[in-house]
């Protein structure tokens, strides 16, 4: 995969044109967005995924639905289904797709819908006649026909967007000049020890302009595991199996090796949706844990891994939460 990249290198300056002009077109006027009139938050990245978008949404939604009706709204990547749908209690992973699925079932005082494309949801949405007040746009920052009120940009502490180029040698979608267009820069996934020094610097190679923040987080992992009916202290698991199929494991596989737990890794693609053949194999692995997003999508009529599949349910912590939730809460109220 890697040679692949090297050897398509001629294309990403191609790429590179092709991105920035369909930006500068939007941000010239000469290709229609659409704003409005009540708070749009969009969170996103540069990069082609792992950046940490669905643990930022979750984040906002606990932060906001307290105090207002909230709405997400996602592509719903690998769905089965076409246009606009709001979740309802017949909602699957194959009907909305995994993350928003994943936002349903969590969180039942909110309202989760899919739609490709954004503004047609977003009518949709506010057509309905349960109030809306806020719609969290999942993975939309380069959606420009919408034209988002506040945009959080996220990008991973081990792949910051300042060290990669374009696509189809690098991961960036657009050029890193896109991330101007964020009102607030999230570098997730740090480690807890990260220092001010190393904060610093890399706040020196963001370039940030003078109306950006920047903020750090980590991600906090669960002691323990949980099933549809039960749950395990980590200290209590044996030797299991890990299942993934997401863009980067590797902060979850560290942090189950610092425990030192024994478990064998089986990856998959992300987004994976996983065939009966696959059940097969996995059935007889034993003890199963998995992402919280590869979960909703096994346990899908997968009833026979039931009794022995777990999930890690996992959280991000924001270095200066207070200043970061306020941040929010301004733009919203």
């Amino acid at each position: 995969m890697k040679f692949i990249r090297i050897i398509l290198f001629p294309i990403v300056p191609i790429y590179y044109l092709v991105t920035w002009f369909r930006n500068w077109l939007y941000d010239k006027g000469f290709n229609s967005s659409e704003s409005y009139d009540f708070p749009v938050i969009c969170v996103g990245n540069l990069s082609t995924g792992g950046t940490g978008k669905t643990p930022m949404i979750e984040y906002l939604i606990r932060l906001l639905k307290d105090e207002k009706s909230v709405a997400t709204l996602s592509r719903g990547y690998k769905r089965i289904t076409e246009g606009f749908v709001l979740a309802d209690k017949s909602a699957t992973a194959d009907t909305i797709g995994d993350e928003p699925f994943q936002f349903f079932k969590k969180f039942k005082d909110i309202k989760v819908a899919v739609d490709g494309n954004r503004q047609n949801g977003i009518k949709e949405l506010t057509a309905t006649d349960e109030q809306t007040e806020v719609i969290l746009l999942d993975d939309a920052y380069q959606h420009r026909k919408v034209i988002a009120g506040f945009n959080i940009l996220l990008t991973a502490y081990n792949n910051l967007y300042y060290k990669d180029i374009v696509l189809p040698t690098g991961n960036l979608r657009e050029p890193r000049s896109g991330a101007k267009r964020a009102d607030l820069i999230v570098v997730t996934k740090c480690p807890k020890t990260i220092s001010e020094t190393e904060k610093s610097k890399i706040s020196s190679r963001l370039k940030l302009n003078s109306n950006q923040q920047l903020f750090f987080s980590h991600i906090n992992y669960s002691e323990k595991v949980i099933s549809k009916s039960s749950e395990l202290a980590l200290n209590q698991l044996s030797k299991f199996t890990l299942v993934t199929g997401i863009a980067n494991a590797k902060p979850l596989v560290d942090f189950l090796n610092k425990r030192g737990l024994e478990f064998d890794h089986v990856e998959y693609p992300d987004h994976y949706s996983f065939k009966p053949t696959d059940t097969e194999i996995l059935e007889g692995k034993g003890l199963i844990v998995t992402t919280e997003k590869d979960y909703v999508r096994l346990s899908s009529n997968n009833e026979s891994l039931e009794p022995n599949l777990f999930y890690l349910p996992i959280e991000i912590e924001i270095d200066k939460k207070k200043a970061f939730d306020e941040s929010i809460k301004e733009f919203v109220d």
